[in-house]
């Protein structure tokens, strides 16, 4: 399936409160929806967040720990575990596009959509794949942690350690795919936001590699490889978020995903 006809914008690496990244996701969403541009990104949470999968149990979370660390907490639409991101460690990602014009079988449009990321993955000279072993989980709150998915980890060197998950919400009308490509690693603060992790930070590093570790390059020569790879893909214009994006993008990320309402219970606004 071929989807560099559409129109397409990229919006390059873009920093801003983690409620904010995941709010405008979801307005990217409504846009391409809506009929305009279908958006391609890169993205930096500031400052360091954690990131809660969809169904991850709110007493997973050391929620003083973060608040100590001065580590913000959201929820993300999508499943799976908990990502602690900051500006150095982590390279996050979005591609949206409307729902009928990918695939129906979600694991064909993941291989469709980390197409672009495999394509990073090659011009940093990293051999990365799906993962085609299991691997047991160390500690199953934590996305970088779990037990390993074919359908979307992606592993490098040898043996493969995973250094990317990636992870989709289907709306009716649009889907989302966003994801985290590991640049470096701070296994301790990672796990410290974690409530009684049942593992180490010796056993994190033994776990996860990163594009650093592999490629020996700078953070910048890595996000400029992702922000091609994903350009080039879509045949993308150079593009920005508008401001009307912008302002209900605040309106969201107030109302849902810095709320406790949705980041502690899981209750959307309008929920009853």
């Amino acid at each position: 399936m071929d989807l560099a006809d559409r129109d397409w914008r990229l919006i390059r690496e873009d920093t801003r409160p983690g409620p904010m990244q995941m709010a405008l996701d979801e307005i990217a969403a409504q846009t391409a929806a809506d009929g305009g541009p279908r958006t391609v990104r890169v993205y930096t949470w500031t400052p360091d967040t954690l990131s809660m999968g969809y169904r991850q149990a709110t007493d997973s979370v050391d929620w003083a720990a973060a608040a100590d660390a001065g580590i913000d907490v959201t929820r993300r639409q999508t499943g799976g575990g908990g990502i602690y991101h900051d500006a150095h460690a982590d390279i996050s990602y979005s591609i949206v596009a409307p729902a009928d014009e990918l695939p129906g079988d979600l694991m064909d449009t993941y291989e469709l959509l980390c197409t672009p990321v495999f394509d990073a993955f090659d011009r940093l000279g990293i051999d990365a794949r799906f993962t085609d072993t299991e691997q047991p989980a160390l500690h199953q709150p934590a996305c970088y942690l779990r037990a390993l998915n074919p359908a979307h980890d992606i592993v490098a060197g040898d043996p493969g350690r995973k250094i990317s998950g990636n992870a989709q919400y289907r709306r009716a009308d649009a889907v989302i795919q966003h994801g985290s490509l590991s640049f470096a690693l701070d296994a301790e603060r990672h796990l410290s936001v974690f409530s009684d992790p049942d593992t180490t930070p010796a056993a994190f590093r033994e776990h996860v590699t990163t594009i650093e570790a592999q490629a020996g390059v700078d953070r910048a020569d890595a996000v400029t490889a992702v922000e091609r790879a994903l350009g080039e893909w879509a045949d993308a214009d150079e593009g920005e978020w508008t401001d009307a994006e912008l302002a209900r993008a605040r309106d969201l990320a107030a109302e849902k995903y810095a709320a406790d309402a949705w980041v502690r219970d899981r209750t959307a606004p309008g929920d009853a």
